[in-house]
């Protein structure tokens, strides 16, 4: 059986293709992230996805069921309990999370802050779930006249801090991140990530930096990436997945600073020779448009996308196969500013493909896993089916 040389996984971050079968379980009934988005815009031109057989997935406005699909085409559903950004990357990577990251819509506990505050000796302001540039608008002149760290948190597993560079120093802000990484490992907290989120500027006028860095809890188990590595396979992580993963299975961290030179960097490896995997997460569809309800922002990004989409199908060659999927939904249009319980799309494609077809539905986001490992005839996850064989057969 022939088998790809390179495999190209892109997680658009949170475009979901519509509720799970559980999603009021979750609070999540007639969550469907794609389908909104394309109502509040009247429509999405996304002509190269559209080729791929994004519309045949789905019924999208603006997106046709194309005949002749360029990919094969199908969607998922996550079997892990969780809507969050590790626990859906962990399951395509092989994992099934029993145990659900703890979220904090009221802040985190007292007793938490205290300790952070004794080990740091900065006293702690904000501890509440929160937008970064707004809380950083907020209380950033507070932070800069006392030298208190801002604490915030977010639909996701994560205890973020922000601090201004010149106040707070990076290597101490990294050092403070640290302590708290070690405070939330303790299981009555299962923090899934804590992130550092240094600005700059003047008070009214602040700006994030690019020295973001993430300590993210070590992956429980083995993934396919770890079997690649061992193997001695290219895993070139690009954009936050290195971060995800906390460094495990990673042969080369590329970080990016937006939808944009997530595709630049892609579209530069795709020239690169290498043997393994390339993996993009594109986090602006999450973090800018999903996050902060903004449906027409998240439109023009999915668009935007599609316009750099066909610069990397132009330049793939016989021994690519490329996989574009996401791992979880944000429905711009949902209450609050939580992930939401979807299914995701799952599009697989390579030069070979005379007409593209509709896959089985995937039972969980692993049978990516799966079938990147039997690709490369490394050990297979324990969860997670292969469908190597129906991209292969026409």
């Amino acid at each position: 059986m022939k088998t790809f040389k390179r495999i190209f996984l892109i997680v658009l971050d949170s475009v979901g293709f519509g509720e799970a079968p559980d999603a009021e379980q979750y609070g999540d009934k007639g969550a469907d992230t794609i389908g909104h988005i394309a109502e509040e815009m009247g429509g999405l031109h996304m002509p190269h996805m559209e080729k791929l057989g994004f519309g045949n997935i789905r019924p999208i406005k603006g997106i046709a069921s194309v005949e002749q699909a360029q990919a094969h085409y199908t969607k998922m559903q996550e079997a892990s309990v969780g809507k969050d950004t590790m626990t859906g990357h962990w399951e395509i990577m092989g994992l099934h999370i029993e145990q659900p990251f703890r979220t904090f819509p009221n802040g985190f506990p007292n007793e938490l802050i205290a300790q952070l505050e004794e080990k740091t000796g900065r006293k702690v302001i904000g501890n509440k779930p929160a937008s970064g540039t707004a809380i950083i608008e907020e209380l950033g002149k507070e932070h800069i006249e006392s030298g208190a760290i801002i604490v915030y948190t977010s639909a996701d597993s994560v205890l973020q801090i922000a601090a201004h560079e010149e106040v707070v120093p990076l290597e101490e802000l990294y050092r403070i991140c640290e302590i708290a990484r070690e405070l939330t490992l303790d299981e009555k907290y299962m923090v899934g990530r804590v992130i550092a989120r240094p600005f700059i500027g003047e008070i009214g006028n602040f700006t994030r930096t690019a020295n973001r860095h993430d300590y993210a809890l070590k992956p429980f188990g083995r993934t396919v990436m770890n079997e690649l590595k061992d193997n001695n396979y290219d895993v070139i992580a690009l954009g936050k997945i290195s971060d995800i993963y906390d460094g495990e299975g990673i042969t080369e961290a590329i970080r990016t600073k937006s939808n944009d030179d997530g595709m630049i960097k892609l579209i530069e490896t795709v020239d690169r020779d290498f043997h393994g995997l390339c993996f993009l997460n594109l986090v602006d569809f999450d973090a800018k448009y999903g996050h902060r309800r903004d449906p027409i922002g998240y439109g023009k990004a999915l668009e935007a996308y599609d316009r750099q989409i066909i610069k990397v199908l132009n330049k793939l060659t016989s021994d690519d196969l490329l996989i574009i999927t996401a791992d979880h939904g944000n429905d711009p249009t949902h209450h609050g500013t939580d992930h939401t319980r979807e299914y995701v799309p799952l599009i697989v494609y390579h030069r070979d493909i005379t007409k593209g077809k509709a896959l089985p539905i995937r039972e969980t986001f692993a049978d990516i896993g799966a079938t990147i490992a039997d690709n490369f005839n490394v050990s297979l996850p324990k969860y997670g089916k292969s469908f190597l064989k129906y991209v292969l057969e026409e």
